[in-house]
């Protein structure tokens, strides 16, 4: 399928949801949908016959100062095709829902996401930090983020 067949069809399928088709962007088309639809979405995305989206290659968290973007990058091994699919959420409230129970690989990411960003992927199965231990202070990647001087008493090597 192309990406306008794609679109059309969660169009068509999700109407008001899909917030936003962007087909000329400057390196891949993407489609951004409401962030309370994106688990029925990213089903219909797997599940339907033309698209079979049944790989979920990355998923990324974004800070665009005053909202949070999650990215998912999908393709189909069946249909060698792929897509871009964003969800925005504000930065004082940055919860999507999960997308675990679609793709399996989004259980890390979405960890990774909340660890480094701290999106919260609202009924996932184990949300808790991956990469910085447990009793870390704060979201790295965030911009507003100021790197702390001391960690246990140690002091950051910045």
């Amino acid at each position: 399928m192309t990406f306008q067949e794609i679109s059309e069809n969660l169009q068509k399928k999700f109407g008001d949801a899909v917030v936003l088709v962007k087909a000329d962007a400057a390196v891949d088309p993407f489609i951004v949908v409401a962030a309370q639809s994106v688990c029925d979405i990213a089903l219909h995305l797997r599940e339907d016959a033309a698209m079979q989206f049944d790989y979920l290659m990355c998923l990324s968290g974004v800070d665009r100062k005053g909202t949070f973007e999650v990215v998912y990058h999908l393709a189909s091994m069946t249909h060698k095709h792929k897509l871009v699919l964003k969800v925005s959420v504000p930065a004082d409230r940055p919860e999507v829902p999960t997308v675990e129970s679609v793709w399996k690989t989004a259980n890390w990411h979405e960890r990774e996401a909340y660890d480094l960003f701290g999106i919260i992927f609202t009924g996932h199965p184990d949300l808790r930090r991956i990469l910085l231990p447990y009793d870390w202070e704060g979201y790295p990647l965030r911009k507003d983020y100021e790197t702390p001087e001391f960690y246990n008493g140690m002091r950051v090597p910045y």
